[in-house]
């Protein structure tokens, strides 16, 4: 399980970093100004519907169903299943497509109000809109296809889709002047990589022998078991959608560049919930719904803390980064062309209130995993609504004292709520058993984070102060030599608390 979580992380951390690459190009093409804003709103569109309807509910409801009828039925049982879905679904994905093509000023008019009395920033998001949304249709074949490969084990084709994008908009900016603006190039970039995702994952679904095909969608019991699961799911992530509308609606009549801190900040943020949280969770699904399917429950109880255990070892150094040093990163990583200073202190204080939720952002995905393989999607989405309310609520209490810092910590507390609900929930049906083994990993954890952090406060000053005259790459150089001192003092501390036993015990589950 180890290896396959790392396969997935690997993957995913080459995703995030030629998405630093396409940032890094974004920020000094774009900036944060009205371009910028626009280009954000047109590519969060798309993506705040794939994640209700595609990454978010239907993994949730669609991957334990598939390897349940896999394990239990056989693969013609399961192929049957899936085709039904897949007619079902792009059904569903021409309706909306449609819809969104004719009706998208109303749509920008309900996203981003703010921007009505911005003619230019309204007139171009309608625009760019336009171009990506389309990308939804087909990053909804992606989810599919990489949901069947993963029931399978199979991981490698679905995890590195993602890089694809970040290529593809690379190469149009690096196009611009072929387009009528930046923020152009930037969304036919999102358009076409969803069309190479499509053939990348659709390519290994076929090698597979599990490429799905149109069929009547006769609403057989299997479908009508699907459906029950999709709709709580769909109702959950729509609740957590809800709230990153409300990030962009907020946004919108705050001052120009609002969005674009909020957008770099998460981008940040977004490096360990992808690498390591999103990594973990979309391998422990299928394990613990076969493990389940075939009544090994101490094997998936057992499956479920390891991935928590090695969840923290990776993201706790993240998260005391985020705290320590949050101003250099954005520095190091994205000052440059038309991104500056003053940009770079906006988005990392807005990275800041983003890591207070960084632990329950990571760990989310583990500790629901329990009831989406047991096929209940109902409980987490009452912890996803309560969560998303709290969310909401505080967004509009803070965003006039903090801005979109404001918006950023409300997301960290709705963070919280969500995980320490669903926590409760899994606890009090006896779902989730939390080992003794965990218990004392995470204090050494914690001690490990701590000791890094007094190594991070008290070498950042001289650090910063002896290589800001590096012209051009003093930040990235600060940023790199603190990056090297944390490493060693949290992996010098890991190793003196756990011992080399614990982790070659990590390096013999990997092999």
């Amino acid at each position: 399980m180890i290896q396959r979580m790392l396969t997935v992380g690997g993957f995913t951390l080459l995703s995030r970093v030629t998405g630093f690459a396409r940032d890094i190009m974004l920020a000094a093409v774009l900036g944060a100004g009205p371009v910028a804003d626009a280009f954000f709103v047109a590519f969060r569109l798309p993506n705040h519907f794939r994640a209700i309807f595609a990454e978010g509910a239907f993994n949730a409801a669609f991957v334990p169903a598939y390897a349940r009828l896999r394990e239990q039925g056989g693969a013609e049982r399961a192929s049957l299943f899936a085709d039904r879905i897949f007619t079902l679904l792009m059904i569903s994905q021409l309706v909306l497509l449609a819809a969104a093509l004719l009706f998208t000023p109303a749509t920008i008019d309900l996203l981003a109000p703010g921007f009505a009395h911005d003619p230019e920033r309204y007139a171009l998001a309608v625009d760019l809109t336009r171009i990506t949304f389309p990308y939804l249709l087909l990053i909804t074949l992606v989810t599919l296809y990489g949901g069947i490969l993963n029931a399978l084990q199979r991981f490698a084709a679905a995890a590195a889709a993602s890089t694809l994008l970040n290529v593809t908009m690379m190469a149009t900016l690096a196009l611009a002047v072929f387009f009528p603006s930046v923020g152009h190039a930037a969304a036919w970039g999102v358009l076409i990589s969803g069309v190479l995702q499509a053939m990348l994952v659709g390519g290994d679904a076929w090698r597979a022998g599990v490429l799905t095909a149109f069929r009547w969608p006769e609403l057989d019991g299997d479908v009508r078991r699907f459906f029950r699961a999709l709709g709580p799911a769909t109702v959950g992530s729509m609740g957590v959608q809800l709230a990153l509308f409300a990030d962009t609606i907020i946004a919108s009549f705050l001052p120009a560049g609002a969005l674009s801190a909020l957008y770099y900040a998460d981008r940040i943020d977004q490096l360990p919930i992808g690498v390591i949280g999103i990594a973990a969770g979309t391998v422990i699904l299928p394990e613990m719904a076969r493990r389940l399917a075939a009544g090994d429950i101490t094997g998936a109880s057992h499956a479920q803390n390891r991935a928590v255990e090695f969840t923290l070892l990776l993201s706790i150094p993240c998260l005391v980064a985020f705290f320590i040093v949050p101003d250099l990163i954005m520095r190091g990583l994205f000052v440059r062309g038309a991104f500056t200073d003053a940009d770079a202190l906006a988005a990392g204080a807005t990275l800041s209130a983003y890591a207070v939720g960084l632990l329950p952002f990571v760990l989310i995905r583990s500790a629901v995993a329990t009831f989406f393989a047991r096929g209940d999607t109902a409980t987490p989405v009452k912890a996803a609504l309560i969560a998303a309310a709290v969310n909401i609520a505080f967004k509009f209490l803070l965003m006039g004292p903090l801005a979109q810092v404001g918006l950023a910590l409300a997301t960290s507390i709705g963070a919280w709520i969500n995980l320490g609900l669903v926590l409760w929930f899994g606890l009090r049906a006896g779902l989730i058993q939390i080992d003794e083994k965990l218990r004392q990993s995470v204090v050494k954890l914690v001690v490990a984070g701590l000791a890094m952090g007094v190594a991070l406060w008290f070498s950042a000053t001289p650090v910063i102060t002896l290589l800001t005259g590096w012209h051009g790459v003093g930040a990235l150089a600060a940023l790199t030599t603190l990056a090297i001192i944390g490493a060693v003092v949290y992996g010098g501390i890991v190793l003196a608390l756990f011992g080399r036993q614990w982790l070659a015990t990590f390096r013999s589950r990997s092999r």
